[in-house]
């Protein structure tokens, strides 16, 4: 079944940063899709959609191998 999430990322400010954050996130097993809402130098919204539900300690990992924090998941 298809799960549909959203994260709070503090700390992009580019089309860089999206590209970064969505490219980590990505590669996590699962995952089918990664759309940021971009807010510069604030909270950007990221939704994920991926096959199964996601550990969020794992996009955790991800958004900070990117460069990035995760500040809030919600769903």
């Amino acid at each position: 079944m298809a799960s549909d999430s959203s994260y709070r990322v503090t700390g992009m400010t580019c089309g860089h940063c999206v590209a970064a954050v969505s490219e980590e996130i990505g590669n996590l097993a699962g995952v089918t899709g990664v759309e940021v809402d971009l807010v510069e130098g604030g909270e950007s919204t990221v939704r994920v959609t991926s096959d199964t539900a996601l550990d969020p300690e794992r996009v955790r990992a991800a958004v900070d191998e990117a460069g990035y924090q995760l500040t809030g998941v919600s769903g």
